[in-house]
């Protein structure tokens, strides 16, 4: 199994703006095959080292993350956050 962590920094991090990024990727849910699962939240703490968003998706294997990436559900999320976002870290690891 894979897992893909994304942690977004957004360039104006009102409640409102965290919502419309979370609702966004949880509109993928069920609609992609290959996806297993996913999960996003906004940060709750609000410290100096906090992200506002996060992703979590599961895959069974490589080649599913990447049909993922190129998946016509996920395009246009990923055209939407990119609107939005200052900047991004991820991981990605098998467990």
């Amino acid at each position: 199994m894979i897992k893909h962590i994304v942690m977004y920094k957004l360039k104006n991090s009102t409640a409102e703006n965290c919502k419309a990024m979370v609702d966004k990727f949880m509109s993928m849910q069920g609609k992609i095959e290959v996806l297993k699962s996913v999960q996003a939240g906004s940060d709750i703490l609000k410290s100096a080292r906090s992200f506002d968003v996060c992703l979590e998706c599961v895959f069974e294997k490589m080649e599913d993350m990447q049909t993922y990436q190129s998946h016509p559900v996920h395009i246009p999320v990923k055209e939407f956050v990119g609107s939005f976002v200052e900047k991004a870290h991820s991981v990605d690891y098998e467990f």
